[in-house]
């Protein structure tokens, strides 16, 4: 591929590669040429120019494929608009002679075509400078266009479109002819032809005034005979072509009008015209059976669909502020297109053309207008609602009868209600809480209006209405409850209106389903009341006839809807429930024959009625309460579900006898019955397999049903992949809703609220707006399908067989239309059972089973119907998967390859060629392997079948499904399926769209299957990349949206494996063009790239997208086109006059993300959207602060433009609202030009949501990238020295203002994330301090600020969670100590003292809008931003405290503004708290009373109190945790503060009686009372030992077990709470005296530090652990005294303490153990030598790592610690066990090691280390001694002499006094040994450290005491083995010392002869020894410097 880099075609290489490999060679040097020339040198161009052209022409008459010409076209015309234009004359009169030639043979058509792209592509480029030749040329191009093939046509029309660009108005003389040879062909047979005709045109209209003036009628009619039969490409060509005629007809362009006296078109004669398409025709004859199957009444619906998608492309190419204007008369012309007779004369029709309106509505409305427009728009909608109303109301009570036609006209009314109320809904729904104003002002008058359809004569609009209200309330939670209340009252009142009962439960119903999308909720009781209405309807039912059906329908309604509250509700009538639910079937077999005798029809279709009713509701307990269904629950569901199962059997004759109209009832019986069935486990019901599957299938082979309805279910149990050949890719468009319509099978898009009320409380599935249930007849099909899959796999193998067969005998029965209805729904079914099969991972059956199956699916591979074909390829894949036997397999495979072979007919090849498809996806490529070369042989043959491309769509569907399931093992086939692939997308025509789609999904096959292996630099792997990269570049340049976003994926694949080789300086400008594609799938397609793409290299990305905004005034890029739903496109100029498509301005890449979230209603989508912003502000905010910054404010600041936001405090601010106020109005009513300018939709709620989000988190990503960032100072200086140095905290006015706007806007999500980004920047710029001012923070001057942002969150109506958040912000605010003026502090004071007074209204006593857990959750947050802010008073307080006052500042030097704000005096917190204490400390009592017994475990829970806590209801128990779970360490905190500063003494009795009466009364609770004696009767001592346990039992118990997403907040804050209990002498003595608390708390801090890492926990562990310690020292001391003064003269008093007399701690009860548990361990973390698992020696620590400043003080407060444990034992065991004597030593030991000096010195510690060192030296155990002496060693050698001295000084002659008197006391065991030893290795260092001059004093020491050790001869062989081991040490010793110090050792020798004498004699026995002995003398080891190994374990 190299080779065809080159500037001219490489006519040597081309020449050596083989003639299959040179169209691929020609095609790389084109795309070389093409990305070349542009950059290339001009003088280089104009050198080789001729040759290029020869090679160029040349390449025309070599029959270049589609892509090729394409590309070579473009590469001729950049060429000569490049170099010279002297030969263009020349190739273009060759081009056009070859287009005359009269060669039609296929093989000259390449050529032909490609001189027509040539000549296209050089007036589109040089378009006027060829002025002079165009009347030939377009004549040339119009006669070849009358004698042309399809394919010819097509591309004849496209390259007229580019003429006519090129020259605009020049080629005005052609206009008329091109218009009439053009205009016949857009009835063409081929859609491609149709496509392109419209593309055509609609170029022409820009310059051609006819096609909009006189022509204007004839181009409408032409457009809808287009539409008939048309495909959905068509329909997009079409509809923009007749959308944009229209809107130029109505406002042309000024430049045309100017040219001719042009007549304008006034608005109702446009819509009139379109409204003539809309309303076309009538349903064709075939009404019945045709219907159902779509067959007849199909043209016009094509028609009706491709209308109302130019209704949309009129109207957004008029653009919104056009819309803004004429809504009034827009809405009423759409309106009136449903009510139109023709337009609804099926019930159907009705609701499809109901569904085109309303889709026109949401499409322009929804998009196009901006919030305040929207706002405005609901209100004409509200109006128009209203007027309809009237006119219904006024023919209902038209009783005279004289208006005839009043039926109709209500008829009509009900589908212009639906429409208008769902768009109602929809916007409201929207808009969310920016709504609000619609609902506040009385003069619209909304809910008046939308509750009085719920009077509706019609059920549909009863239902819209009630849908409405359910979006109202979903917008605005706080309208929920009072909306409830009203329908609940308006339905008592109007008991006796079937309507009013019909329409006020449809409301009701609504509002309970939209309940859980109101987070708050709605409060428990409004669930008793609906329980009530119901009841009482049900009751009522009977005693009025004229109301029995709408009252028993609207009882089980509101039951049903009851569910969906959820088990929290529903528990509680569970009772009742079950009661009804048994009264409504018989009771027993007897009665239920005796019915079958008796009633009439009304009174059955009533019983039937609440017996679907009473089934519907049951399916939706299940649904919603899973928690309920206990086996005693199910089991008592059971009894009324079995006795529907048996009725169902006598339906059929009741039904003869009483009537047809009862089939629709039980109909719905039989819907509801199938649907709980499908919910509950299958063996529950077994019994009753046999007659439930009869119904089953008889269901769906419409054995009783002579309508041939289909079920709706076959697309989605087929492959989501197979949508290629379904077509239904479909449903991804933004045109889904009204497409649907148009799908073969029958009923698809007529979902309507009608078909199925209980829908209006169901969740809404994903993706839908309004929920859609299909018509009853298809429902009851589909629900029998879905239950037949759930059934099957538990039926006995013999039934299956016998259904098997029965379905075969049902397809052969049925003929024509009919057996296709059967055969889908029986193969639906069968899809159904065996993906049910799969999932419970059962087989099929035996052989006869398996045989059957087979059969039956095998006959369908052969059928016409390609959906048939679909399924049963699909259920051959998943048969294969449940049998999973190979020969199975194999037969399955062999039967297809033969068929395969040897058919020759479209309809089988691509049914069989899918079937391997299928069994490989399913069975994998281990189970398929060895049938993988047949297949891919004969799939690769089929796609090479250019005489059909069905058939090569399908095979390479296929081939992809391979290539996908067979992983690596496709490997080997790689290159040949590449380069085949390669071959066709070279030469399929572009018009086979389905062919080049499943191209590039094999493309992306492949490049998943090679992998990673795409980095590699071999020759094969080079090979397929550059094949991979070439079919990529072929499919990003075709003309199909599927076919580029096929692309997109496989480059996005090629970008994972590869990134190196993907060139993003191409793909990213490509992408964004695509992000403004009219297609929806196209615009997923490039951002989930994007997405990719900025997590690797978001910079890039950025930059490359910057780049495409320079070169945007090119028209290089005009490829994409302006669509509905194409953004940007704000007002008619702007189509013209920017470049089509490419809106990226200096907000780069990310600005037009920001405004594609304002339009994009796709999840999917948005979700991508914002991963791929996240991923850029991840990398990019920090660099590019100052953009990404601008970026979230211009966002923002739309909030502050709804003139409703709160206005500031300041007058100023106020006279600007007014002026605001003032442009609302005029924006209505004049518009000048200039507002083009503008964006015409200002950001909507959801993504000023995302950009205060954003702003958090860039704050976030500032802390930790620098600390300048939140310095001013090193801000400032850092700007100086580099100006781009860009620093958070110099934006710090642009934070607040942002946080500000947000917070005081009118959506409540908005107002979350203001307050949430409020409390960010408080807390990370609270100690920022102000350079200027010394001692003054930034955050001063924004106080007011602040403040403001606050106060509407305490408003009255605030929802509860804003108040909580809000009180969190307060907290902090006042907690942060920036606030420094008094005033200031009590304005945000004063907030909360007011949210106080609310607390203490106590339960129930404010009107409740919301679920009481609200109510707790808005208490607790009061009560924990009080506790907050208590702690940092008491805080500062004691700081205050501790340091010495200090000098008044003197304020006349710095005379400056904030001279005048002085800092606060520091108890001014405090005493601003004071007032509220007395309620505070009982309120918070309270509520920690209430979480402690909320956190007890379930099998507690019947010691809750009955009627709930302090804060929460027993109801809503659950919710209610979660929010104490956040609020109660502050508060605890708070509570042991409290406690501690009144040292207990506060009793309070009124208190314990808060706490008693705040459970025993639900109303208001005034907390001053008392409730009586019982709670006075409780001592002080009583009430203090009562909140010791709460408090300690709290915290222990979360501190067991802290969940590890806890904040570790809430763990220091429990901590802290502790230690300061334990400050309190009363809490101290509480503690010592029961021990077990001591050890409990203890072994829980222990379990703490090991799950908890942060060292700050840690330190608090530790001040908790020594005031446990210090509690028990100071209660054993106090013990002692008082025991000391009663029995001086008895012993007994030393016996106190641990360890009794024995002398032994008892692990688990001893606090001394557990307390040096905690900290030995603590050590061995900071420093893991002390563990013998690291088994190198102290005197190795000198290469360690000092220990950081934590650690250091870690450890200095644990060694403390320790050193206070001895105190608490009984002298009978001087301390402790021995192990933890030597590892305390150790520890000391490494601490002093590793600690810094300045904690070293410290005098009380040094003398608590020497202790312990002395104690042991004189300790008992010579083991102890042995590790003394290593340690002590460790230490005198320490580097730092100022640390060893004070030691050696202290210690040593301790030491010395300890060996000299082993003289007399020598050692008798080896452990006494090694303490000898050790000992002396001290003194020989301390020899060794000795200054010279000391040296003589030193050995005088340690030399007779070695020679004390030596025996004399007599001696020696009596000795012990111990005492000879210590001669001989000594020996050694004295031998090795002479030579080391020579001169000091004869000196102290000379000085003793006595010494002299035995170490001579010494000397000599050893000598004399030696030869014996050699073998068992080791040899003398040299001590250079001591060197200790720690060889025993004291662990």
């Amino acid at each position: 591929m190299e080779l065809a880099h080159s500037l001219l075609l490489n006519e040597e290489a081309l020449a050596q590669i083989t003639e299959a490999k040179r169209p691929v060679f020609i095609f790389e040097w084109l795309r070389f040429l093409d990305k070349v020339l542009v950059a290339a040198n001009k003088t280089d161009v104009k050198e080789k120019q001729k040759k290029l052209v020869e090679q160029l022409t040349g390449l025309i008459s070599s029959s270049p494929g589609p892509p090729t010409r394409k590309l070579l076209a473009k590469n001729l015309a950049a060429l000569y608009s490049i170099g010279d234009t002297f030969t263009v004359f020349q190739t273009l009169d060759k081009c056009n002679d070859i287009i005359r030639n009269k060669d039609d043979t296929a093989a000259y058509l390449p050529t032909k075509l490609a001189a027509v792209a040539c000549v296209g592509a050089f007036y589109e480029k040089m378009g006027r400078m060829l002025g002079s030749a165009f009347p030939e040329t377009v004549n040339n191009l119009l006669k070849s266009l009358k004698s042309a093939e399809s394919q010819g046509r097509s591309e004849i029309l496209m390259s007229l479109q580019k003429v006519l660009n090129g020259l605009g108005g020049a080629a005005a003389s052609s206009h008329r002819d091109i218009y009439k040879n053009a205009r016949s062909l857009l009835t063409d047979r081929s859609m491609a032809v149709r496509c392109a005709v419209a593309k055509c045109l609609l170029e022409l209209q820009n310059e051609a005034v006819f096609m909009w003036t006189a022509e204007l009628e004839n181009i409408a009619t032409l457009c809808f005979k287009a539409l008939e039969n048309s495909n959905y490409g068509v329909r997009v060509a079409v509809s923009k072509l007749l959308g944009t005629v229209m809107a130029t007809a109505l406002m042309p362009k000024q430049a045309t009008v100017m040219r001719q006296n042009v007549k304008r078109a006034t608005l109702d004669e446009v819509l009139e015209l379109m409204a003539t398409g809309f309303l076309r025709g009538g349903s064709g004859f075939l009404k019945s059976g045709g219907e159902m199957l779509k067959v007849g009444g199909s043209v016009n619906r094509e028609v009706r669909v491709g209308v109302t998608q130019a209704y949309v492309v009129f109207v957004t190419t008029l653009g919104g502020q056009w819309l803004e204007r004429s809504f009034a008369t827009f809405l009423s012309h759409v309106l009136d297109l449903v009510s139109h007779p023709r337009a609804t004369q099926t019930h159907v029709d009705a609701v499809y053309s109901r569904r085109c309106v309303s889709f026109i509505l949401r499409a322009t409305v929804g998009s196009l207008l901006g919030e305040k427009a929207q706002i405005a728009a609901a209100k004409e909608i509200c109006q128009a609602i209203g007027k309809q109303m009237k006119a219904v109301e006024t023919v209902v009570n038209d009783t005279s009868g004289e208006n005839k036609s009043g039926a109709a006209d209500i008829a009509a009314s009900q589908h212009v209600m639906v429409c208008a109320l769902q768009e109602l809904g929809s916007l409201v729904q929207s808009l969310n809480a920016t709504a609000s104003p619609l609902i506040q002002e009385a003069s619209i008058g909304l809910l008046e209006i939308v509750t009085s359809v719920l009077l509706h004569p019609s059920m549909a609009a009863r239902l819209a209405a009630a849908w409405c209200l359910r979006c109202v309330a979903v917008a605005l939670p706080f309208q929920l409850t009072p909306f409830l209340d009203r329908c609940a009252e308006r339905l008592n009142n109007l008991k006796t209106s079937p309507e009013a009962v019909s329409g006020y439960s449809f409301a009701m119903a609504a509002l309970l389903g939209g309940v859980h999308q109101c987070p708050l909720g709605i409060p428990h009781a409004k669930g008793k009341m609906v329980v009530s209405i119901a009841e009482d309807l049900l009751r009522t039912a009977a005693q009025n006839s004229r109301l029995s059906l709408q009252r028993t329908q609207a009882g089980w309604l509101l039951l049903g809807a009851l569910m969906t509250l959820g088990p929290s509700v529903v528990r509680y009538h569970l009772p009742k429930m079950l009661l009804l639910w048994r009264n409504v079937f018989p009771r027993s077999l007897k009665e239920l024959e005796a019915e079958k005798a008796r009633g009439d029809s009304f009174t059955w279709q009533v019983t039937l009625e609440g017996r679907a009713g009473a089934l519907c509701a049951m399916r939706s307990f299940v649904a919603h309460c899973p928690e309920l269904l206990t086996e005693d629950v199910i089991r008592k569901l059971m009894t009324p579900i079995e006795c529907a199962m048996t009725m169902m059997s006598h339906i059929p004759s009741v039904i003869k006898a009483h009537g047809a109209h009862l089939k629709a009832s039980a109909a719905m019986v039989r819907l509801r019955l199938y649907d709980i069935l499908a919910l509950l486990p299958p063996k529950t019901y077994e019994g009753s397999f046999n007659a439930l599957l009869r119904e089953l299938v008889a269901e769906f082979t419409l054995t009783d049903n002579s309508a041939n309805t289909t079920t709706s279910l076959l697309r989605s149990l087929c492959h989501y992949d197979d949508s290629v050949l379904l077509g239904s890719w479909l449903q991804e468009t933004d045109h889904k809703s009204i497409e649907d319509q148009l799908q073969p099978n029958s009923a698809s898009g007529s979902g309507a609220l009608e078909h199925d009320p209980s829908s209006i409380y169901l969740r809404i599935p994903a993706g839908e707006a309004v929920p859609g249930p299909l018509p009853l007849g298809v429902s009851v099909i589909d629900a029998s399908v879905a239950l037949f899959g759930v059934v099957f796999p538990h039926v006995s193998y013999k039934h299956r067989l016998q259904m098997l067969d029965h379905f075969a005998e049902c397809v052969k029965q049925a003929k024509g239309v009919r057996q296709q209805a059967v055969q889908l729904n029986i193969f639906t079914a069968v899809l159904s059972a065996l993906k049910g099969l799969a999932e419970n991972k059962s087989t099929l059956g035996p052989e006869e089973v398996r045989k059957s199956a087979l059969t039956l699916v095998m006959g369908a591979l052969d059928n016409p119907n390609p959906i048939l074909r679909c399924a049963a390829g699909e259920a051959l894949g998943r048969m294969a998967q449940v049998v999973g036997e190979a020969t199975f397999i194999a037969r399955m495979a062999q039967y297809s390859f033969d068929k395969l072979k040897s058919a020759r007919d479209v309809v089988s090849r691509t049914g069989h060629s899918l079937a391997l498809g299928c069994l490989h996806r399913y069975v994998g490529g281990i189970g398929s392997g060895q049938h993988l070369k047949t297949s891919v042989s004969i799939l690769l043959a089929l796609a090479q079948d250019g005489t059909s491309p069905e058939v090569q769509t399908w095979s390479l569907h296929s081939l992809a499904l391979i290539v996908d399931s067979s992983g690596p093992m496709y490997r080997g086939y790689v290159e040949p399926t590449l380069s085949l692939v390669l071959t066709l997308l070279l030469t399929v025509p572009p018009s086979h769209t389905e062919v080049h789609q499943c191209l590039g999904r094999c493309l992306g096959a492949i490049i998943t299957t090679v992998g990673p292996e795409l980095q590699g630099n071999g020759a094969t792997i080079s090979t397929i990349r550059s094949s991979c990269l070439v079919g990529c570049a072929i499919t990003q340049d075709h003309s199909d949206s599927l076919v580029q976003a096929a692309a997109i994926s496989c480059l996005q694949q090629l970008h994972m494996f590869a990134p190196r080789h993907v060139n993003l300086s191409s793909l990213v400008p490509s992408l964004c063009v695509h992000l403004c594609s009219s297609h929806l799938l196209l615009r997923r397609a490039a951002v989930a790239c994007l997405r990719q793409l900025a997590q690797r290299e978001a910079a890039e990305v950025c930059e490359y997208a910057m780049s495409l905004a320079k070169s945007s005034g090119d028209k290089e890029i005009s490829g994409a086109n302006v669509s509905p739903f194409a953004p940007g496109v704000g007002s008619r100029s702007g189509i013209h006059s920017r470049h089509q498509g490419v809106n990226i301005t200096e907000t780069g890449l990310e600005g037009l993300l920001f405004g594609m979230l304002d339009r994009e209603t796709d999840r999917k989508l948005c979700s991508d959207i914002h991963d791929t912003l996240g991923h850029m502000l991840s990398s990019l905010a920090v660099e590019k602060l100052s953009h990404w910054l601008m970026l979230c404010k211009d966002v923002l600041a739309a909030s502050s433009d709804m003139s409703t936001a709160t206005p500031l405090s300041s007058g100023k601010d106020e006279e600007s609202e007014k002026k605001d106020e003032m442009d609302d109005d005029t924006m209505f009513t004049t518009l000048g030009e200039e507002d083009k300018s503008k964006p015409f939709v200002a950001p909507r709620w959801a993504t000023r949501v995302f950009a205060a989000d954003c702003l958090c988190r860039i704050i976030n990503l500032c802390e930790n990238a620098d600390q300048a960032h939140f310095d001013l100072a090193m801000a400032r200086s850092a700007k100086l020295r580099n100006p781009t140095n860009d620093l958070l905290v110099l934006h710090l006015s642009d934070l607040i203002r942002m946080a500000f706007m947000a917070a005081t806007d009118h959506s409540n999500q908005l107002r979350m994330a203001g307050l949430q980004a409020l409390e960010d920047i408080i807390k990370k710029f609270a100690s920022v301090p102000e350079p200027e001012f010394p001692g003054h923070v930034i955050l001063e001057q924004y106080q007011a600020n602040v403040g403001a942002a606050l106060r509407p969150a305490f408003s009255q109506d605030t929802p509860s969670d804003i108040i909580a958040k809000a009180c969190q912000v307060c907290s902090t605010w006042i907690g942060s100590g920036v606030v420094s003026d008094l005033n200031d502090l009590r304005r945000v004071h004063n907030l909360l003292v007011s949210s106080l007074d609310k607390v203490q209204a106590g339960k129930g006593s404010s009107s409740q809008l919301y679920r009481e857990s609200a109510t707790t959750m808005e208490k607790l947050a009061v009560l924990k931003a009080w506790a907050e802010v208590y702690v940092v008073a008491m805080n500062i307080k004691k700081e205050a405290e501790s340091e010495p006052k200090r000098a008044i500042k003197n304020t006349d030097d710095d005379d400056d503004d904030y001279g005048t704000i002085d800092e606060l005096p520091p108890d001014s917190l405090i005493t601003l708290v004071q007032p509220e204490l007395p309620t505070l400390s009982r309120l918070w009592l309270a509520a920690l009373k209430d979480y402690a017994l909320l956190t007890l475990p379930a099998e507690f829970a019947s010691q809750l109190p009955a009627d709930g806590g302090a804060f929460y209801t027993p109801e809503t128990i659950d919710t209610a945790r979660l929010h104490y779970r956040n609020s109660w360490a502050p508060i605890l905190h708070a509570v042991a503060l409290w406690l501690n500063s009144t040292g207990f003494t506060c009793s309070d009795s009124t208190e314990a009686a808060a706490i008693s009466g705040l459970q025993k009364r639900s109303t208001s609770v005034n907390l001053n009372q008392a409730s009586g004696a019982t709670a006075n009767a409780k001592s002080l001592p009583e009430i203090n030992k009562d909140r010791m346990h709460l408090i300690l039992g709290v915290s222990i118990q979360f501190l067991c077990s802290p969940r590890p997403e806890e904040p570790i907040e809430h763990v220091t804050a429990c901590l802290q709470a502790l230690h300061t209990l334990l400050d309190s002498p009363y809490a101290r003595i509480h503690i010592a005296e029961d021990q077990l608390i001591g050890v409990e708390l203890l072994s829980v801090l222990h379990r703490l530090l090991l799950t908890w890492n942060p060292s700050s926990v840690q330190l608090l562990v530790t001040g908790v652990v020594q005031q446990i310690v210090r509690a028990a020292q100071d209660y054993l001391q106090e013990k002692r005294n008082t025991l000391n003064e009663d029995d001086m003269e008895k012993e007994s008093c030393t016996a106190l303490g641990e360890g009794g007399d024995s002398g032994g701690l008892i692990p688990g009860k001893s606090l001394v153990f557990a307390t040096m548990e905690l900290l030995m361990f603590i050590l061995v973390r900071h420093m893991p030598h002390l563990s013998t698992k690291m088994s190198d020696s102290p005197s190795h620590i000198a290469t360690e790592t000092r220990l950081s400043e934590e650690s250091a003080r870690l450890v200095a407060s644990t060694v403390t610690i320790l050193s206070d444990l001895p105190s608490l034992c009984s002298p009978a065991e001087d301390s402790m066990p021995t192990p933890d004597e030597v590892s305390m030593l150790t520890a000391i030991a490494l601490f002093l090691w590793s600690a810094s000096s300045e904690i070293i010195g410290v005098q009380s510690l040094q003398n608590g280390c020497m202790n312990r060192f002395k104690n042991a030296l004189n300790s008992c155990d010579p083991w102890v001694q042995a590790k003394c002496y290593q340690l002590l060693l460790s230490v005198f050698q320490h580097s730092n002499r100022a640390l060893a001295t004070p030691y050696i000084h202290s210690l040593a002659p301790i030491v010395v006094e300890k060996l000299k008197a082993v003289e007399r006391n020598r050692p008798a065991s080896n452990t006494e040994l090694l303490a000898v030893q050790e000992g002396i290795k001290v003194l020989e260092t301390l020899v060794a450290l000795g200054e010279e001059q000391n040296r003589v004093q030193l050995l005088a020491l340690l030399v007779p005491t070695l020679i004390s050790y030596l025996l004399d001869e007599n001696s020696f062989a009596s000795a012990s083995s111990a005492s000879k081991d210590l001669h001989e040490f000594a020996l050694q010793n004295l031998m090795h010392i002479g030579p080391l110090y020579p001169h000091a050792f004869k000196t102290v020798m000379g000085a003793a002869p006595e010494l002299k004498v035995r170490l001579e004699t010494a000397v000599r026995a050893s000598q004399a020894s030696k030869a014996k002995a050699a073998a068992r003398q080791p040899a003398p080891t040299i001590h250079s410097a001591p060197t200790i190994k720690l060889k025993t374990s004291f662990f």
